[in-house]
């Protein structure tokens, strides 16, 4: 059965952090997804138009918006990257596949959710935890979100948000290389994790980010913190 593709029309893209760019399409009427899926986009070599590759970015929106909603960390010399922050425009159409990836929440699990990530890793959990909130769950849910600095932070305010209209969702930040006038975790994700969860035996848990990051994480959860192997979902990307 071929792959389902898309033309999406290009409707905002901008810089909303440190080499963090927020990029959102119109969203075709029949085209589906769960929350966490990603997408693969047909993405032309700046110098060579006519080179073409697909490049899989995480679908950040949940299934009840109107747009297609993705955000992009910038990587120096990256195909995507340049695509993005030189060719791509608003109203520019461009062709994607999709959606892929089993990257998505358990449905039959009735457990407290905890959500792990670095940078743009926090684009599946956006969609994640604002479609699981707005359903009406009421478990416990923890989203540990990592960067260096506050130039860095990127939706963490409308995350916040979140937090306070949902008393049953709880947002930690943690920074590796804060200003002075920062208040909170200063460190990475990984040693903020067992702080935030002293107690793993009722979650489940789902991480994304930066492979160092993942694969230490996973490392932790199976050998140190006794996260039961069916309950733990990872995803880096590169």
């Amino acid at each position: 059965m071929p792959v389902p593709s898309f033309q999406i029309t290009c409707t905002a893209r901008d810089v909303i952090a440190r080499d963090v760019y927020e990029i959102r399409f119109g969203k075709p009427e029949n085209f589906t997804f769960k929350e966490g899926q990603f997408v693969l986009f047909d993405v032309p070599l700046v110098d060579n138009p006519a080179d073409i590759q697909t490049r899989a970015l995480s679908i950040a929106s949940t299934q009840g918006e109107e747009e297609l909603l993705f955000g992009l960390k910038l990587k120096p010399g990256g195909r995507v990257s340049r695509w993005v922050a030189e060719t791509l425009k608003i109203g520019m159409t461009v062709r994607i596949q999709g959606p892929f990836g089993v990257f998505v929440l358990d449905p039959a699990s009735e457990r407290e959710r905890v959500f792990v990530a670095t940078s743009a890793g926090v684009a599946p959990f956006r969609a994640h935890i604002k479609a699981a909130l707005e359903r009406g769950d009421q478990r416990k849910m923890d989203l540990i979100y990592g960067v260096r600095s506050e130039e860095d932070l990127f939706w963490h305010r409308e995350l916040e948000e979140l937090s306070k209209a949902y008393p049953n969702f709880f947002l930690h930040l943690a920074l590796t290389i804060p200003s002075p006038t920062w208040k909170g975790h200063v460190g990475r994700v990984q040693t903020l994790v067992p702080l935030v969860i002293p107690d793993f035996s009722q979650k489940e848990v789902y991480v994304c980010g930066n492979p160092d990051m993942t694969t230490e994480v996973k490392k932790l959860c199976l050998e140190q913190w006794r996260v039961e192997k069916k309950y733990l979902h990872v995803e880096g990307y590169i």
